[in-house]
């Protein structure tokens, strides 16, 4: 019979009460806890956010503690903007717990510069407030409905503001008096399950959009993507906390279930009727990840097949009568590489693609003056080489120059490069460790967000030209006595290298015995082993390795076959298989640590993982006896129950692949899981639905298997917050006390 779990943890309670003294009667480094860690702001300090540059490229700006800050580009010297008390009431959030999720885990701009340089446009729960810099006065501006709010954008000339109010596109004159009846319908939605122009929270979550319409250059027209949700399964979030439950019926394709149907129109700024451009797509079926304009008379739009093998950019001329053009394909045997960003005007067209095996920039070029005059040519790659593009930042047409981050000096490293249209590249920044950058629009300079696996972030202002202006920098940890984890490298038995940390306990060299805890993602859009502060997952990675390495245990991370930043093939071994190939290069890594460290004690292992993660801590416990504790957070535990994006890239559709989807669902081997688990999820979860963990429990209960639980309400996948955090991170640890520890 099942058991919940409860605070039945006298050696966890005894731990707890007992680390203020410890602390008190230690000398040396302080020690960590996990309150310390996740119960307030980080030990490092907050990173600034919201980095913007102004369009006339004179000012970088940004929120630090609660100041939004500019920062001259040519002098580095910095002022406050907007202060603490008036950039509170401009950007203050409410909202549901779905809502602050989606504005972290999505970027959501709090604000914008106006394309004079001299105004901001602030979005407070929806309502506009246009900001003089001159002046330091706001003036609410659009609408003061409550359903106004999201995606707001200047016209190019600066003249209008567009957002999306009701699902439908909406223009507004800056500086208009803040009444329901100001702006104007431009494209309002015919009901609810159409969206003109607002992001959908598949194309959101899955495709990386973050805006689905855009200004024409001469700021006459919009064009937007349609997206008709009607024939897409509902799934509903319910909210126990209320005396009356609710429901928030989501709209959620999983694996072949129909998917929306999209496609874009152009309408004019004033409103009226709008042009749709008839594309070659499968409605209900494919996608259409990006769309601009090339000029103002001509639009590129990029579709993408549901395989998605298939890759097309498109150029169409609304309204002029011809179909649209296809100037580029780009097609994969097995799946293209998830970069779907695109450049195009000036007579190029720049993206990314693996066809030679790994990631790297490729040139396209058409009759700037005749777009529609036929298809663009031969690609000419501009960069190549063992190593992977990892993100393009910018293409300055005008200088036909692409920043871009790579891991070409060091694999585990990020460095930001640029190079030209004639191939000739540059690197911006050399110093070891991991680069992210924001680029200005005319490219003379870039923000280097920089950090190491033992240095945590620090925010620099550079010129192209390599001189730094340092804006920001993380509190000191050195009270409390870090130590890097050792790096592993090893060759399996077809030649592949695998890459790994291993965080060893204080004093495990002399030790006879040392539980070990695997804490991989392994999956297909996440590293864990990289030279940089946290990780791609989820952060705070070098400080609860530490917590758990105080407490005795030492950790393991490896970045499996399937994940990301290693070269097409890399990545493609997860193609039909979410499961067998990545947990036989985590057991193969764990035999070599094992051997390599006598130490480590074989029959004290765990496992524990977030999301992916957590799916794989799963796997490993119902495909292995050999992990004696997990935690499983937020898995997808039969992959039929996530979305139809993600998941039909790597293992097609259910229909077509049964045989697959059953050997990778954890529902299907629940029966043969091994271990003391502990199964955490959010009720409120849109991403990873909490159907997934009920359905697994189900199994273990027919099954007789006992399991531990714990249930975050209201919470998403991200489990924010300091009270929750705390919670879920002391539960880990107490699950690997009370299991992996001697009696």
């Amino acid at each position: 019979m099942a058991r919940a779990f409860c605070y039945a943890f006298p050696a966890l309670s005894a731990l707890l009460l007992a680390a203020p003294v410890m602390a008190a009667a230690q000398k040396g480094p302080v020690p960590l806890t996990v309150k310390a860690i996740y119960g307030g702001e980080p030990l490092t300090g907050t990173l600034p956010s919201g980095i913007e540059w102004s369009p006339d490229g004179k000012t970088l700006s940004y929120i630090d503690d609660g100041e939004l800050v500019g920062a001259s580009i040519a002098t580095g010297t910095r002022a406050v903007l907007v202060d603490r008390a008036k950039l509170a009431t401009l950007t203050e959030t409410g909202g549901t717990e779905q809502d602050r999720d989606h504005r972290e885990r999505y970027g959501m701009a709090s604000y914008l510069w106006a394309p004079d340089s001299r105004h901001l446009l602030f979005d407070s729960d929806g309502r506009y407030w246009l900001f003089d810099l001159k002046t330091g006065t706001g003036v609410e501006t659009g609408s003061s409905d409550q359903a106004s709010g999201d995606d707001p954008s200047f016209s190019p000339s600066g003249q209008s503001i567009a957002f999306i109010r009701q699902h439908g596109l909406f223009v507004v004159q800056p500086g208009e008096p803040a009444t329901t009846d100001s702006p104007i319908a431009v494209a309002p939605a015919p009901n609810q399950t159409t969206l003109n122009g607002e992001v959908s929270w598949i194309y959101a979550e899955e495709l990386e959009a973050r805006s689905n319409y855009a200004w024409s250059p001469d700021s006459s027209h919009i064009a937007y993507l349609q997206t008709n949700e009607a024939a897409v399964p509902e799934y509903p979030l319910t909210d126990w906390i209320p005396t009356h439950a609710k429901n928030v019926m989501q709209r959620y394709p999983q694996p072949g279930d129909n998917n929306p149907e999209v496609r874009v129109g152009v309408v004019n700024a004033d409103g009226g009727s709008t042009h749709w451009i008839k594309l070659p797509i499968e409605k209900g079926q494919d996608y259409i990840p990006r769309f601009g304009w090339v000029d103002r008379r001509t639009l590129w739009i990029e579709t993408l097949s549901r395989d998605q093998k298939r890759r097309t950019i498109y150029f169409a001329g609304p309204g002029d009568g011809r179909d649209p053009v296809e100037m580029l394909t780009v097609t994969d045997g097995k799946f293209l590489d998830d970069n779907y960003d695109v450049w195009a005007g000036g007579g190029t067209i720049v993206l990314t693609s693996w066809k030679d095996g790994h990631n790297h920039v490729y040139l396209y070029s058409y009759d700037a003056g005749n777009p529609l005059g036929g298809k663009a040519s031969e690609p000419k790659q501009l960069t190549s080489g063992d190593w992977d593009v990892d993100k393009v930042l910018r293409v300055d047409a005008a200088k036909k120059t692409i920043f871009y981050t790579s891991n070409e000096t060091a694999l585990l490293d990020r460095q930001i490069w640029q190079v030209s249209f004639n191939g000739k590249r540059k690197a911006l920044t050399t110093l070891a460790g991991t680069h992210e950058g924001d680029v200005a629009p005319d490219g003379a300079a870039f923000v280097d967000t920089y950090s190491t696996r033992m240095e945590p972030p620090r925010l620099s202002l550079c010129k192209a030209g390599g001189d730094c202006t340092r804006l920001w920098t993380s509190r000191s940890l050195a009270a409390y006595g870090l130590h890097a984890p050792l790096q592993l490298e090893m060759k399996t038995k077809d030649g592949t290298i695998l890459y790994a940390t291993l965080m060893l306990p204080e004093g495990a060299r002399d030790a006879k015995s040392v539980p070990v805890i695997l804490n991989p993602y392994g999956g297909a859009t996440g590293q864990t082993v990289l030279n940089r502060w946290g990780d791609n997952v989820w952060g705070d990675k070098l400080l609860f390795d530490t917590l758990l390495a105080e407490h005795g245990f030492a950790v393991l991370r490896t970045d499996n076959r399937g994940t990301p930043g290693r070269g097409r093939d890399f990545t493609q071994a997860a193609y039909r298989d979410f499961g067998a190939v990545q947990l036989e290069d985590q057991l193969t890594m764990l035999d070599y640590a094992l051997a390599k460290f006598p130490q480590l004690d074989p029959r004290r292992l765990g496992w524990w993982g977030w999301s992916w993660g957590g799916t794989f801590t799963l796997y490993a416990m119902t495909h292995s006896g050999r992990f004696a504790a997990g935690v499983s957070v937020a898995p997808v535990t039969d992959w039929r129950d996530y979305d139809s994006v993600y998941t039909e890239r790597y293992l097609g559709l259910p229909a077509q692949n049964p045989d697959i989807y059953k050997a990778d669902s954890v529902v299907a081997s629940a029966a043969h899981l091994k271990g003391h688990l502990l199964l955490v999820h959010g009720t409120g979860d849109d991403n990873v639905h909490i159907e997934n963990t009920v359905q697994f429990i189900d199994q273990l209960i027919d099954a007789g298997i006992p399991y531990d639980l714990q249930i975050f309400p209201r919470k998403t996948h991200e489990i924010l917050g300091g009270t929750a955090r705390v919670e879920l991170f002391n539960r880990i640890l107490a699950h690997f006390e009370q299991y992996l520890k001697p009696e």
